[in-house]
C-alpha cells in the first residue's frame, strides 16, 4: 500500500472555534449550544455525522468492512467523506458564479504540484479535530490515514507548487477562479537512489485511484494535429483559412476541488486527459495487426503521459510541443463554452475572462485563441487581436535564455500548420508598429521578431506571449529589473506600461498550519488565530523575542522538529543523525546554477579539516540534501552522485567522529518537504546572482524559523531587506560583479592555483577520493569547474566559506541564534502567497472577491 506509518509532530489547528485543538479552546469565546438536530450523511459536520458518513463510504464504495479494510481503505472512506462536505459548496460557487456572470481568472500552468490534499481540506474546511475525535473512537489514527495518500506529481520544482500556492489563496480570498493543466499520468518520476545515482521509476500515482477528481466527459474536447490549411472566401466576402488536420485527439477534463480556508468558496482546477479519437480499429484487430489496431490509443494518450518528456530528442521536441498545445486548445475551447453559456457574442469576453500565462508553456495560446476567434467564430482580426491581447498576462519565471522556449520553424508548422501562419501574421503587424516607433533602428525589429532567422529558423514563445499580453510581470523585484535591463529589454523599451514586479510568495495554510502545528499553536495563543489570512500579523509576536518562556518554546519546538526529521532519516536512509547539530539544508531541483556543488565542495572542505586536525573546534553539523534533476540533464545527475560519494566516505570515517553527517533525501516532495522546512535550521539559497528568479522555498524555510545563508539574488534581496541584514548571512558576487567579472574574462584557474584549500578539494575529487578510486567518475565536474566554471563557484567559493564560518559562530550562541530564528520567521508576512494574489487582482487581473453563500439545492456543474 502507499504511504508509511511515519507521523510528524504535532498536529495543526484549523479554521474555525470547532475545529480548533483543545489547547486553543480556551482562547475562543463560546455562545450558546445550538438545538440537537440530525444532520444530512452527506454534508452534516458534527463528530457522529461524520463517522456514520466514514462507515457508510467505507462500506459502500471501497466494499469494505472494518474488519477487511485496509489502511489505505480507511483513507479513501475519509476522503470520500471531506469530498461530500466540499461537493455541496463547490456547487454553490459555481452557481454563485454563473447567476452573478463574474469576472473570473483562468490561470495556465503546465505545473501544479499539490501535496498532499487530505490534511489541507480537513483544516480548509475547519474538520481536522472533529475527524481525529471520531477517527479515535474508531481505534484509527488519523496521521496513520494521511500517510497513505499519493502525491500527485504534477510539477518539477517551485513553478509548479508558486502555481497551487495561488490557487489556494484565489479561494481564500474568494477570488473566481479556474486553473487549467495536465492530468498527467505518471507525472514527474519516482527517485530512487541505487549506487549513489538517480534512477527515475514511473509515478504511479494514480494506481490506487484518486478520490478528490470527477471526470467530466461531459465536456469532452477534440484538438487537432498536422495537415494543411487551405483559404476560401467567406459568406461575408471576407478572406477566410480551413485547418484540414491530419489527426485529432480528445481532451477530459478531470476537476479537482479547490476550497479556501475558513470560508465557503471551492474553486476548481481542471486538468486535462488525452485520448483517441479512434481508441480501437476492428478491421486491423481481424486482420491479426493487432499494435496497429490499438496504435491510435498508444500515440494519443502519450501527449500526458508525463511531466516534460525528454527532449534530446526530435521526438520528445514534438512530445512536448504537442503536451503544450493540446491543454492549451483544451482550456480554451472551455473557457469559451463557459463564457457563452451567459453570453450571445464576444463583446463582454476581455471584461468577464482573464487568463494567466504562468511562465512560457502555455504562449501558444495566444495565437489558439487567434484561430478560434478568426477560424471558427469568425471574427474580423483586429477585434480578435484587440480581445486576445487584453485577456492574456504573462509571468515570466526565469533568467536563463535556454528556458525561454523556442521551436524550430519545421517542426511547429509540421505540427500546427494554422498557427504558424497566424504567428507569422501576428509578427508583421507587430513589428510595423515597432518600425513606426523606432524608425531608424532596423536592427531593434530584427531583435524583438518573434522568429529567430538563421540556418534553422525558431518560433520565440515567449516574445509571442509579450507581444501578445497586456501585462508581462516578474516575480522578484531583482527579477523584474533583470528583466527590464537585460533579458526583455527591448520590449521593456516599446511598452513599458506592461510591465511589473509581483513578488512570489507561499501559502502559510500549508507551510506553516499544516506543516508546523506547534510553532502554528505557539503564535496562536499569543496573538489569536488572525495570521493564518493574513500573515503580517505575525509581526505582533516581535513582542515575544525576550520573553523566556516564548523562547524555550521555540527553542522546544524546533528541537522536536528536528527529532522528528531525524527518525525520517533514519528510517529511510539508515544514517543516525544528531538532532543537537547544525542542519544545514539545501532541497529544490538539481540545476548548476543553484550550485549544489559549492555547498558539496564546503563539506569536502570541513571534512579535509577535520582530517588534518580531529580536534578543530567545528560545530556538528547535518547537511541535508534534496531535489531531483531532469531525466536528461546530465551534469545535475553527476552532482548528485557527486554529494552521495561524499555521504559515503564522511559518513564512514571513524575521525569524523560525528561531527559532519552529510543526507541526500530521495524523492523530494512537497509531503518531504513539509518534514524539512520546520527542522532546518540553516537554508541555503546559494545560486549565482542574476540566475534565480525568484525561489520559494527560501520563504518557507524563514516562516519556518531557519536562517538563511544566501546571495543577493531572487527573492533573497527582499527577505534581507525584511528579516534585517544582521539575521541574514550574506555572501558573494552581487549581480553587477559578476557581469564585470565574465565581462573581463574569467579564467577559474585563477582561484584554483590561488586558494590552498580549493585546490585540495578538487584535487581530492579527480583523484577519485569520493568514488571509491576511480578518477573518471567525476571528471566532468572537474573540468567543467577548472575550464568553465559558468556560474562562478570557485569565485565565491572563499566568501561562502568565510561565510560559513559565521554560521557556525553564530550557532555556537545558541541564544542569539533563537533571537534571530524568531525575527526570521515573524517579519516574512510580506512573502504569504495571498499578498501576491491580491496584487495580481488589483494590478493585472482587475478581478474582485465574490462571496458565496451557505449552500442552497442542488445547481448543475459548469
Amino acid at each position: 500500500m502507499p504511504g508509511t506509518n511515519f507521523q510528524p509532530a504535532g498536529r495543526p489547528p484549523e479554521s474555525g472555534a470547532d475545529s480548533l485543538p483543545t489547547e486553543q479552546k480556551k482562547h475562543v469565546s463560546r455562545t450558546a449550544p445550538a438545538p440537537v438536530q440530525i444532520e444530512d450523511d452527506r454534508t452534516g459536520m458534527d463528530v457522529e455525522t461524520l463517522k456514520r458518513a466514514f462507515l457508510d463510504n467505507l462500506y459502500y464504495i471501497q466494499a469494505k468492512d472494518t474488519e477487511r479494510a485496509t489502511p489505505y481503505d480507511h483513507f479513501m472512506a475519509l476522503a470520500y467523506t471531506v469530498r461530500d462536505r466540499l461537493l455541496h459548496r463547490w456547487l454553490e460557487t459555481q452557481k454563485t458564479y454563473l447567476d452573478q456572470d463574474v469576472r473570473s481568472v483562468c490561470y495556465l500552468s503546465a505545473e501544479y504540484l499539490l501535496g498532499r490534499q487530505l490534511g489541507n481540506s480537513l483544516i480548509n474546511v475547519g474538520l481536522y479535530g472533529r475527524a481525529q475525535e471520531f477517527l479515535a473512537e474508531l481505534g484509527l489514527n488519523l496521521f496513520d490515514l494521511m500517510e497513505q495518500e499519493n502525491e500527485p506529481g504534477l510539477g518539477n520544482g517551485g513553478l509548479g507548487r508558486l502555481a497551487a500556492c495561488y490557487l489556494d489563496s484565489l479561494a481564500t480570498l474568494a477570488i473566481p477562479t479556474i486553473g487549467y493543466g495536465i492530468r498527467y499520468e505518471f507525472g514527474i518520476f519516482t527517485q530512487t537512489i541505487r549506487d549513489g545515482e538517480q534512477v527515475e521509476m514511473p509515478d504511479r500515482w494514480l494506481r490506487y485511484g484518486n478520490p478528490w477528481e470527477i471526470a467530466r466527459p461531459e465536456y469532452l474536447v477534440e484538438v487537432k494535429f498536422g495537415g494543411h490549411t487551405e483559404s476560401y472566401t467567406g459568406p461575408d466576402g471576407h478572406y477566410r483559412v480551413s485547418w484540414i488536420h491530419e489527426r485529432a485527439v480528445l481532451g477530459t477534463p478531470y476537476d479537482t476541488p479547490v476550497p479556501g480556508y475558513n470560508n465557503n468558496t471551492v474553486n476548481t482546477l481542471r486538468l486535462w486527459s488525452a485520448r483517441a479519437s479512434e481508441e480501437f480499429n476492428f478491421q486491423l484487430f481481424n486482420t491479426g495487426d493487432y499494435a496497429r489496431a490499438v496504435a491510435d490509443k498508444t500515440e494519443s494518450e502519450n501527449i500526458t503521459k508525463v511531466l516534460y518528456p525528454n527532449d534530446n530528442t526530435w521526438q520528445g521536441k514534438q512530445l512536448r510541443l504537442e503536451q503544450q498545445y493540446f491543454f492549451v486548445a483544451c482550456s480554451l475551447q472551455d473557457i469559451i463554452r463557459r463564457y457563452l453559456s451567459n453570453h450571445d457574442n464576444f463583446d463582454q469576453f476581455s471584461d468577464k475572462i482573464t487568463i494567466q500565462i504562468n511562465d512560457t508553456h502555455p504562449s501558444v495560446g495566444i495565437a489558439e485563441l487567434m484561430r478560434l476567434l478568426v477560424d471558427e467564430y469568425l471574427l474580423a482580426w483586429d477585434k480578435a487581436w484587440q480581445i486576445t491581447s487584453s485577456v492574456f498576462g504573462y509571468t515570466n519565471h526565469t533568467l536563463l535564455s535556454e528556458a525561454l522556449e523556442r521551436w524550430p520553424v519545421s517542426l511547429f508548422g509540421a505540427l500546427l500548420p494554422r498557427h504558424l501562419e497566424i504567428i507569422y501574421e501576428i509578427n508583421g503587424r507587430f513589428l510595423d508598429q515597432v518600425r513606426e516607433r523606432f524608425p531608424n533602428d532596423p536592427e531593434r525589429a530584427s531583435r524583438l521578431s518573434l522568429i529567430q532567422e538563421g540556418s534553422e529558423k525558431y518560433v520565440r514563445m515567449a516574445y509571442l506571449a509579450c507581444a501578445g499580453s497586456h501585462a508581462i510581470n516578474g516575480v522578484a523585484a531583482l527579477h523584474t529589473e533583470l528583466l527590464k535591463k537585460d533579458l526583455l529589454k527591448d520590449f521593456y523599451a516599446l511598452t513599458p506600461e506592461k510591465f511589473s514586479n509581483k513578488t512570489n510568495g507561499v501559502t502559510p495554510r500549508r507551510f506553516l498550519l499544516l506543516s508546523n502545528p506547534k510553532l502554528a499553536l505557539l503564535a496562536t495563543e499569543h496573538i489569536g488565530q488572525g495570521w493564518v489570512k493574513d500573515l503580517d500579523e505575525l509581526r505582533q509576536l516581535e513582542a515575544f523575542v525576550h520573553d523566556p518562556q516564548f523562547r524555550q518554546r521555540w527553542q522546544q519546538i524546533k528541537l522536536d522538529n528536528k527529532r522528528d526529521l531525524a527518525e525520517y532519516i533514519l528510517q529511510f536512509n539508515r544514517i543516525e543523525v544528531d538532532p543537537e547539530s547544525i542542519f544545514d539544508v539545501q532541497v529544490k531541483r538539481l540545476h548548476e546554477y543553484k550550485r549544489q556543488l559549492l555547498n558539496a565542495l564546503y563539506i569536502v572542505t570541513l571534512y579535509h579539516r577535520i582530517k588534518r586536525n580531529p580536534d578543530a573546534p567545528i560545530p556538528k553539523r547535518t547537511f541535508i540534501f534534496g531535489g531531483k534533476a531532469a531525466p536528461g540533464y546530465f551534469m545535475a545527475k553527476l552532482i548528485i552522485r557527486f554529494i552521495n560519494g561524499v555521504a559515503e566516505v564522511v559518513n564512514r570515517d571513524p575521525d569524523v567522529r560525528g561531527q559532519l553527517k552529510v543526507v541526500f533525501l530521495a524523492n523530494y516532495s512537497v509531503s518531504l518537504a513539509q518534514r524539512i522546512y520546520p527542522a532546518a535550521d540553516l537554508s541555503e539559497q546559494i545560486s549565482m546572482a542574476g540566475k534565480e528568479a525568484s525561489g520559494t522555498s527560501n520563504m518557507k524555510f524563514a516562516l519556518n524559523g531557519a536562517l538563511t545563508i544566501g546571495t543577493l539574488d531572487g527573492a533573497n534581496v527582499e527577505i534581507r531587506d525584511y528579516v534585517g541584514a544582521e539575521n541574514f548571512f550574506l555572501f558573494g558576487l552581487t549581480t553587477d560583479e559578476v557581469a564585470a567579472l565574465k565581462a573581463r574574462g574569467y579564467n577559474p584557474q585563477d582561484y584554483y592555483q590561488g586558494n590552498p584549500e580549493l585546490h585540495e578539494a578538487i584535487d581530492s575529487i579527480a583523484r577519485g577520493d569520493f568514488s571509491r578510486g576511480d578518477t573518471q567518475r567525476f571528471k566532468p565536474l572537474v573540468d567543467s569547474l577548472l575550464n568553465h566554471d559558468e556560474y562562478l563557484l570557485l569565485a565565491d567559493y572563499q566568501a561562502y566559506v568565510d561565510c560559513q564560518e559565521r554560521v557556525a559562530e553564530a550557532y555556537r550562541d545558541r541564544e542569539h541564534w533563537t533571537t534571530m530564528s524568531i525575527l526570521n520567521a515573524v517579519r516574512v508576512g510580506y512573502f504569504s502567497s495571498d499578498r501576491s494574489v491580491r496584487e495580481y487582482c488589483r494590478d493585472i487581473w482587475k478581478v474582485d472577491p465574490v462571496a458565496v453563500g451557505e449552500p442552497s439545492g442542488v445547481p448543475e456543474p459548469v
